[in-house]
């Protein structure tokens, strides 16, 4: 049986190492939703380098979020901003 290859996409310059590096930096990265009432949009933000809190800003008037990370914790992943 042969492999349908069309979607595949091949970019010259980037290396395999280069793409796997990606895929797997993306895959690990924390991150909660948040609905900013101020725009009615919802983006991710993810956690900052120390892992005490996660950060973003709203994607159309950059509204700054910061969720602290608490020994607690909760078991929700979306969150509004008000």
């Amino acid at each position: 049986m042969e492999e349908d290859r069309d979607y595949i996409l091949d970019i010259k310059g980037l290396t395999d190492r280069q793409v796997h590096d990606q895929r797997t930096s993306l895959t690990g990265r924390p991150f909660v939703c948040v609905y900013f009432e101020c725009c009615n949009i919802y983006s991710r933000i993810y956690r900052d380098r120390d892992g005490q809190a996660y950060v973003g800003w709203c994607p159309r008037c950059s509204r700054r979020v910061r969720i602290r990370v608490g020994p607690d914790g909760v078991s929700t992943r979306f969150f509004k901003a008000t």
